[in-house]
């Protein structure tokens, strides 16, 4: 994952994320992990592990194919 991509996700993507996974999953699992992943990526040297990254994608691609739209605030 590269830093613009994490960037993205942290501050456009992952707050959604959390929402939806904290009001919406029963699996405690989830919720620990999308909690887990916003504390830390508040830290200005973190970087996700490859199963991270790997989790975090999955997250948001469930949450864009369920909302119909990919949300890309910026054009490439």
């Amino acid at each position: 994952m590269t830093d613009l991509e994490l960037d993205r996700i942290l501050t456009f993507q992952w707050p959604t994320v959390v929402r939806v996974v904290t009001a919406g999953s029963s699996d405690a699992w989830s919720k620990g992990f999308v909690r887990s992943i916003a504390k830390q990526g508040k830290r200005p040297n973190w970087k996700p592990t490859p199963k991270q990254a790997a989790i975090m994608k999955r997250f948001v691609a469930e949450l864009n194919q369920s909302s119909g739209e990919v949300f890309e605030p910026f054009e490439d």
